[in-house]
């Protein structure tokens, strides 16, 4: 009988260690179902131009990680080879004092590019989320303003409105807010870190034919949408940033050093894929 008794033990170890090695089944605690529907995405006169209009959008249920990666997390997968490392010196150009005060092992990992983000979450067995994606867990059905629902940010519900080099002007260890939790209880969805997704920063994704799935443009449409903005003189349309140049990532979520209305749920902000930033992270997606 003992030898069965052994396979049984074995048989029943194996899913935990699936879990903590992170090859299959999302972790209860670490990761947060967002039930398929149809939201509202985007706004009405509200905010810049690329966030319009407000439109039905219609995705699948997936499971979402409730808080940023760490830099905990992330170290695991630069120790095992299948990661780059985090950018050291970010917090540095970016006048924001010591690179210590952003490396907390509980704080949400910086200094890593889209592409970096995309490989942590191949390595945990999992991807990064589309735009409308994070957009449907952030607002869920009731086209909330921002991650917790309508109230304005205050510094129980957000890490928001941070001078970069004052005193204790960094990122906050995930999960710190829970009072601003989202519709399904996903933590620091607004503010903290902007978060990198998987899809290309397209200004005119909200009038294309896949808008409806959130589907945005190709790199080509992308271009010439960006190359008509340019010499239509429609500078703002794409945010404070310039108009890009390139095909870039959408990033989501705003950052410790964010104003309130810059929190807005339906916010659109781009860079490169490429560029490793201070003030962007990332959180993982699985299909369900």
């Amino acid at each position: 009988m003992k030898p069965v008794l052994l396979l049984r033990v074995s048989f029943i170890l194996s899913p935990l260690l699936l879990a903590t090695t992170g090859q299959s089944q999302p972790a209860a605690a670490e990761m947060l179902e967002v039930p398929g529907g149809t939201f509202t995405m985007g706004a009405d006169g509200v905010g810049e131009g690329d966030e319009q209009p407000a439109h039905a959008v219609s995705v699948s249920s997936f499971w979402l990680d409730r808080t940023e990666v760490t830099n905990a997390r992330y170290l695991e997968c630069v120790q095992a080879g299948k990661c780059a490392p985090y950018r050291d010196d970010v917090a540095r150009r970016f006048g924001a004092g010591p690179e210590a005060g952003f490396r907390g092992p509980e704080q949400p990992v910086v200094g890593v590019s889209a592409i970096d983000a995309g490989s942590y979450c191949a390595f945990r067995g999992l991807r990064l989320p589309r735009e409308a994606e994070w957009e449907r867990a952030a607002r869920g059905d009731d086209k909330r303003w921002f991650a917790w629902g309508n109230e304005k940010p205050t510094p129980e519900l957000a890490c928001y409105g941070r001078k970069p080099g004052a005193k204790g002007a960094t990122t906050d260890p995930v999960g710190s807010h829970p009072a601003g939790k989202g519709p399904y209880g996903h933590l620091d969805l607004t503010g903290n870190v902007w978060e990198w997704t998987a899809d290309l920063y397209d200004p005119f994704a909200y009038r294309r034919a896949g808008a409806a799935q959130g589907v945005p443009g190709g790199c080509a449409e992308i271009l010439e949408t960006q190359n008509h903005l340019r010499k239509t003189k429609q500078q703002g349309f794409t945010g404070k940033n310039p108009i890009p140049t390139s095909c870039d990532r959408v990033l989501r979520g705003g950052a410790f050093n964010y104003d309130a209305a810059g929190l807005r749920a339906s916010n659109r902000v781009h860079h490169p894929e490429n560029w490793k930033l201070l003030v962007a992270g990332f959180r993982c997606a699985k299909d369900k």
